[in-house]
């Protein structure tokens, strides 16, 4: 049975509040993953270290200037489904949630799994995210 809405809802508003794109059904995530550019998909958590690491690491590094295209987010026990395709397009990796994706065509450019989010603080996972959008987020150079 899906967590109730009461209880995600202001977990969810913290991404959102950040401009998230909700997906909560497959056609969402399928939507999403047709985005141009570098998707950042967030599969959220009620886990504490959702709470404290990866909300407010992912609030941070969305503050630099290099920064994904897009950034969407499935709820992991809530948005099942859907969590379950976002998650189809993370190869190679288990299931974990909290996680962080990058990726662009719907192939996987960059992975943060929860067991790399529960031993870091907010600040270095804004720092894995940074260097991460660095590398896959920079502008195109403008034609001369």
């Amino acid at each position: 049975m899906p967590y109730p809405d009461y209880l995600t809802s202001p977990m969810r508003q913290e991404l959102t509040a950040l401009g998230a794109r909700e997906c909560r059904t497959p056609a969402d995530v399928d939507d999403v993953m047709k985005s141009d550019g570098v998707v950042m998909m967030v599969v959220n958590s009620v886990c504490g270290c959702a709470a404290g690491r990866a909300r407010p690491g992912i609030a941070q590094a969305l503050e630099h200037p290099n920064r994904p295209d897009t950034v969407a987010t499935v709820f992991a026990g809530a948005d099942i489904e859907a969590t379950d395709r976002a998650r189809a397009a993370f190869t190679g990796f288990a299931p974990s949630s909290p996680s962080i994706a990058l990726l662009r065509d719907g192939k996987l450019l960059y992975m943060i799994e929860r067991r790399d989010i529960e031993v870091r603080s907010a600040e270095a996972i804004a720092d894995l995210l940074t260097m991460a959008f660095d590398k896959h987020c920079i502008p195109a150079p403008a034609a001369q």
